[in-house]
């Protein structure tokens, strides 16, 4: 076999910011050299950042990238790089732009692959900007005939997916066309408990061509997306020979020619979603231009690990903790928030807001009249907390970070204006089950969440003994249900059929679908599960009978 030694460069980039972008490919090639590597791969749309969404219909932006691939090119005369970029289509009809991925050798860029499945499905909507690659050629690059691919590519494997979102397969065509390698490029975002079935697809991919594949993943969060990597080589047998981590960037070389011996692939655990919540945040702090965060802590479990991921993405210093007792807060839960503080090493203020609920209360008299306004003041204490919060983020110009939960989120058990106030939801995309298994493994060395947060009922305090379970089933009724209909996409009749009661079914869904006008207008959350509220979730309000 020829010998060509290949660099796996799983990098992290800012979406929109070429600048960046360049300086981090150049010090990647600049390593690469080094080490003597002969071809860098780098994940898709390396230079524009993905997904850079509607930045794409701005002509000055696409320009920019352009001249961008083109300096980067005058960087590689001693060593050669596949590099993901926007290119423009010169199409009259159709359009403007391809997604497409470059050969960068001996000065020049030489465009060897247009993205030709185009997704617009879930989270993607790849064809409102990019016209589909049609010709799928290999091309020549130290005596190796490489055929390269572009992520959704790669996801059409007729003899792994029973049912195919498209009548093309680019791989096959590669093959057919003389490939003796194969090369995927790929912004695939993280979805957690899809990592089997992932590496299942890329091994039966190799395999049934035989032919050795490298696939190179983007890492890192972008808005709600987040990158987890996992970049990955299989030999022609489809054996995993090579594994890059997860959720951090790396840098890895392989030789072709001879490959390393097989390995067995990570298993996945609720660790890699507490990676992923971590990363994702970081980088949306980060790449949003903020310092610091606050959350507001109730003492219960939501607002107790959104705490612990902010403090292990961003560190202690720049984690700020409010604790905002009102008549119906428990002793227990002040006490359990400052020991939260206390285990995290963050600064914590209190806030009573008696005085203030009853101001509103008072200034409410003449419209709404004497005696217990219900549902109504809680709303107000949720709301005056929610503007406390948002005074001290506009002070201090910290990103504040909402705490709700997915099942909250779905039923719509959440305030507008109120707990539902902030900048980012981390744990939106978080069942509640799933939270606690969180708390769990954020304890697993010392305990970080004090035991007592852990142990106490679900309770908003906005009344006197209030439960959750007052309101909402029990959360390990309501999240089966929850997920099959939002994740699964199941009726009420089909989850019924699984055993669930009829009556609860049904009130689960009509709630699901009545708090839609509450999720329109949520903070953008941290995307972890096969179907997020947000983007990927393209729902109407207005919608008649629930």
């Amino acid at each position: 076999m020829r010998p060509l030694r290949v660099g796996l460069a799983q990098i992290n980039t800012v979406t929109g910011d070429i600048g960046s972008n360049v300086k981090k490919v150049l010090r990647t090639l600049e390593h690469a050299a080094s080490l003597k590597v002969d071809l860098v791969i780098f994940p898709e749309m390396t230079l524009t950042g993905y997904p850079p969404r509607d930045l794409l219909d701005m002509p000055a932006f696409v320009d920019e990238s352009l001249r961008a691939l083109v300096n980067i090119a005058a960087e590689c005369r001693q060593i050669a790089a596949i590099v993901g970029h926007v290119e423009r289509s010169g199409h009259a009809e159709g359009k403007p732009l391809f997604n497409a991925a470059s050969l960068l050798s001996h000065g020049t860029a030489k465009t060897i692959c247009r993205k030709t499945l185009l997704p617009t499905y879930d989270v993607f909507d790849e064809a409102r900007w990019f016209q589909p690659g049609t010709v799928h050629t290999p091309h020549r690059f130290g005596g190796w005939l490489l055929g390269t691919s572009i992520c959704e590519d790669i996801w059409n494997n007729s003899l792994h997916h029973s049912h195919r979102l498209y009548d093309i397969d680019p791989i096959e065509r590669l093959v057919t066309a003389g490939a003796e390698a194969l090369i995927n490029i790929g912004a695939s975002p993280y979805q957690c408990m899809r990592r089997q079935a992932k590496t299942a697809m890329l091994s039966s991919t190799a395999r049934r061509h035989g032919r050795p594949l490298i696939v190179v993943n983007q890492v890192g969060g972008n808005d709600s997306l987040i990158f987890d990597g996992g970049s990955a080589v299989f030999d022609a047998e489809g054996q995993l020979v090579h594994q890059a981590p997860h959720f951090r960037e790396s840098f890895d070389v392989i030789n072709l020619d001879g490959l390393p011996a097989p390995i067995v692939a990570p298993e996945e655990t609720i660790a890699d979603i507490h990676s992923a919540l971590v990363l994702g945040l970081r980088d949306y702090v980060r790449k949003c231009g903020f310092k610091k965060v606050l959350v507001g802590l109730s003492g219960g479990i939501d607002s107790a690990v959104t705490c612990a991921l902010a403090v292990e993405a961003l560190g202690s210093a720049a984690v700020t903790g409010v604790t905002m007792p009102s008549v119906h807060s428990s002793t227990g839960s002040v006490q359990d928030s400052r020991a939260l503080a206390q285990n995290l090493a963050i600064t914590c203020h209190t806030v009573p807001i008696p005085l203030l609920v009853d101001a509103f209360g008072k200034a409410l008299v003449p419209v709404l009249g004497e005696g217990d306004l219900g549902v109504t003041d809680e709303n107000i204490q949720a709301r005056v907390r929610g503007v406390i919060l948002m005074a001290i983020s506009n002070q201090t110009g910290a990103l504040l970070l909402t705490t709700g939960n997915k099942s909250e989120l779905a039923v719509g058990y959440c305030t507008l204006y109120g707990d539902m106030a902030g900048g980012l939801a981390v744990i939106s995309d978080v069942p509640k089950t799933m939270v606690y298994e969180l708390a769990h493994h954020i304890n697993r060395h010392r305990e970080v969440i004090p035991q007592a947060i852990i142990d106490k009922p679900p309770s908003a305090e906005l009344r006197p003994g209030q439960k959750d379970t007052d309101s909402l089933p029990p959360y390990d009724i309501l999240d089966p249900i929850m997920r099959a209909h939002v994740e699964e996409h199941l009726s009420a009749e089909a989850i019924i059929k699984r055993g669930y009661d009829g009556a609860t079914v049904r009130r689960i869904l009509r709630l699901i679908a009545g708090a839609e006008y509450k999720r329109r207008q949520a903070p953008p959350g941290l995307r972890v599960t096969s179907k997020a509220f947000g983007e990927g979730w393209r729902m109407p309000i207005a919608r008649g009978k629930h």
